[in-house]
C-alpha cells in the first residue's frame, strides 16, 4: 500500500504573510502590554486588606492618566496631592458609603500603582514575539512606563505621562503624531458643524491628547540637547521637525480658531427648551478648544525658543572644562583599614596621607615677569564715599510689652527692701495685688530672677545694691501662684573693695 505524501505549501512555517503584517501583529501586542497594568490593578484588589471589590480600578486609573495629562505644563507636571484630590469624587461615586479614608486609600494606591513605585526602575515590562530574518521566532522586551515621577524647576517632584499612557488613553499604539492631530481635528470640525457636540467633545479631547503628545516630544529632544548636543540629530532631524511643527501649529490655530467660533454660534442659537444640555456640552467644548489654543500657543514659543538653545548649549558643551578625576574614598580606603589598627601604625599612615595628599602650594608669583606685571599695575579706581546706599524703609516697632513704665516703676518700689529687714514673697504678692490687679505677675517674674543674682556682674558694674530671693523650703500659699514662698531681700555690696579692685586693675 503507497502512501502519498504531499509536500508542504510555501510559506507554511510563518502565521504572518510578511514582514508588514507581523510588524502589525507586534503593534497590537505592544498596545495590548500598555493596558496590562491597568487590568491588573482589578485583579489584584483582592490582596488589600478589606473589601475593594466594588471598585473598578481600571476606571479609576484611567482618570488618573487623564488628569494628569491634562494638568502637567511644559515645563512642569502635575502635583500629587492634587490628583489625588480630583480622583476622590470619582472613587467616591462608585462606593458612596464608604468612608473618606478608604477612598483616599484606593485613589493612592492607583496612583502609585501606574507611576510602579515597587519596582526598581519604576516601569513594566512585557515579552511578546516577532519572526527575524531567517524565520526564527525571537521573543522580545518592550519595556513602558505610564505615569513617570519627574523633579521641577523649584525642587519638587510632579507627575508626568508617558506616550505609551496617552496612546492608552485615545486608543492607538505609536500613531504619528503630526497625522494624528489632523485627523482629530478634521473630525472634530465636521461632528461641530453636524451640530454633534457629544462626539465633537470626544474628539476635541483626543486632540488635546495629540497636542500635549507633541509637546512631551519636543521637551524630550530639548532634555536631550542639554545633557549632550552630540545625541541629537540638529542637522537634518531636528530642524526638519521644527519647521514641520512650526508649520503644523500654525494651519492648527487658524483650524482651532475657526472651529471655536462654530462652537459659539451653535452654543448661543441652541433652543434651551428643546435640547437643555446642548448649551452646556457647547460651552465645555469650548473650554477645551480654547485650552488647545492655549497648548498650541505655549508650543509654538517653545518651538522658537529650541534654535537659541541649541547653539547656547553647544558652546557650553564645547566649552566646558573636563570632568575632574575620581576622588579618594577616605572612609573606604583610608579610614576603615586605619580603625583597628593601633595607634603607633595608624599615625605612620596618616602623617603620610596627609603629607602627600594636600599637594603642592604654588607661589603667588612664580616668574619674575609676573612679579613686575603685579607690581606696576595701577591700583583700580574705587569710589571715594562707596556706592550708594538705598534709602532703608522704617517701620515703627510697636510696643507689645505687657506692662507699663507705671507697673515697672511701682515694683521697683515695692522690692525696694532694707537691708535687715527682707520679705516673703506672699506678703510681697498680696500687697501689688492691692495696688493692681497686674502688678502680682511683674513682682513675681522679677524675684523668681533674682533667685540667681548677677552677683559678678553687679560688682563690676558698680552697683551698690543687689536683689536676691532664697528658696528656705516654704510652699507659697497664693491663689494666683504656687511653688516656693521665697525670702526676697537686698543685699550691700562692697563699695571700697570696689574701687580697690578697679584701681589694680586700672594699674
Amino acid at each position: 500500500m503507497t502512501t502519498a505524501v504531499s509536500a508542504p505549501s510555501p510559506g507554511a512555517g510563518r502565521p504572518a504573510p510578511g514582514p508588514a503584517a507581523d510588524e502589525g501583529l507586534a503593534r497590537r501586542l505592544r498596545a495590548l502590554a500598555c493596558t496590562a497594568p491597568l487590568h491588573d490593578l482589578d485583579a489584584r484588589k483582592a490582596n488589600l486588606a478589606g473589601e475593594y471589590g466594588t471598585y473598578s480600578m481600571a476606571e479609576v486609573a484611567l482618570a488618573a492618566i487623564d488628569l494628569v495629562t491634562l494638568h502637567m505644563d511644559f515645563d512642569t507636571g502635575a502635583d500629587h496631592e492634587e490628583i489625588v484630590a480630583r480622583l476622590l469624587p470619582r472613587v467616591a461615586a462608585q462606593a458612596p458609603r464608604r468612608p473618606a479614608a478608604e477612598h483616599e486609600r484606593v485613589a493612592r494606591w492607583v496612583l502609585e500603582n501606574l507611576i510602579n513605585v515597587g519596582s526598581v526602575d519604576r516601569g513594566f515590562r512585557a515579552v511578546y514575539g516577532t519572526f527575524g530574518p531567517d524565520g526564527e521566532y525571537v521573543r522580545r522586551d518592550y519595556d513602558f512606563k505610564l505615569i513617570e515621577e519627574v523633579p521641577g524647576p523649584g525642587g519638587g517632584v510632579y507627575l508626568r505621562t508617558t506616550d505609551e499612557a496617552v496612546n492608552v488613553l485615545v486608543g492607538a499604539l505609536d500613531t504619528d503624531v503630526t497625522s494624528a492631530q489632523i485627523a482629530a481635528e478634521v473630525k472634530l470640525e465636521v461632528l461641530v458643524s453636524r451640530g454633534r457636540l457629544a462626539d465633537a467633545q470626544l474628539a476635541a479631547e483626543q486632540a488635546r491628547y495629540r497636542t500635549v503628545q507633541y509637546a512631551e516630544t519636543l521637551r524630550r529632544t530639548l532634555e536631550a540637547t542639554r545633557r549632550n548636543v552630540r545625541a541629537v540629530d540638529w542637522l537634518n532631524a531636528v530642524p526638519d521637525m521644527i519647521a514641520e511643527a512650526l508649520d503644523h501649529v500654525a494651519d492648527r490655530y487658524r483650524h482651532e480658531n475657526a472651529i471655536l467660533t462654530n462652537i459659539r454660534r451653535a452654543r448661543d442659537e441652541a433652543p434651551a427648551d428643546k435640547n437643555p444640555g446642548h448649551k452646556l456640552r457647547a460651552a465645555e467644548l469650548v473650554d477645551i478648544v480654547k485650552d488647545c489654543i492655549r497648548r498650541h500657543t505655549q508650543l509654538q514659543s517653545r518651538l522658537l525658543e529650541a534654535g537659541p538653545l541649541f547653539r547656547a548649549e553647544q558652546d557650553r558643551q564645547a566649552f566646558a572644562p573636563p570632568a575632574a578625576a575620581s576622588g579618594l574614598d577616605l572612609y573606604g580606603q583610608l579610614l576603615a583599614p586605619l580603625l583597628p589598627l593601633p595607634v603607633e601604625r595608624a599615625g605612620k599612615v596618616t602623617d603620610a596621607f596627609f603629607a602627600r595628599g594636600t599637594g603642592l602650594r604654588a607661589p603667588a608669583a612664580v616668574r619674575l615677569g609676573d612679579l613686575t606685571e603685579m607690581l606696576l599695575t595701577p591700583p583700580v579706581p574705587r569710589e571715594h564715599l562707596g556706592a550708594e546706599m538705598p534709602e532703608p524703609d522704617l517701620v515703627a516697632t510697636p510696643d507689645d510689652s505687657r506692662f507699663s513704665e507705671e507697673q515697672m516703676e511701682a515694683a521697683r518700689e515695692l522690692l525696694e527692701l532694707p537691708a535687715d529687714a527682707p520679705r516673703r514673697l506672699s506678703g510681697l504678692l498680696a500687697e501689688a495685688r492691692r495696688r493692681d490687679p497686674d502688678l502680682p505677675y511683674l513682682v513675681a517674674l522679677l524675684a523668681v530672677h533674682a533667685a540667681s543674682p548677677p552677683v559678678g556682674t553687679a560688682y563690676r558694674q558698680g552697683e551698690r545694691r543687689l536683689l536676691f530671693a532664697v528658696d528656705d523650703g516654704t510652699e507659697l500659699d497664693d491663689p494666683e501662684f504656687g511653688g516656693a514662698d521665697l525670702v526676697v531681700g537686698t543685699a550691700l555690696l562692697d563699695a571700697e573693695g570696689m574701687a580697690a579692685d578697679r584701681t589694680e586693675v586700672a594699674s
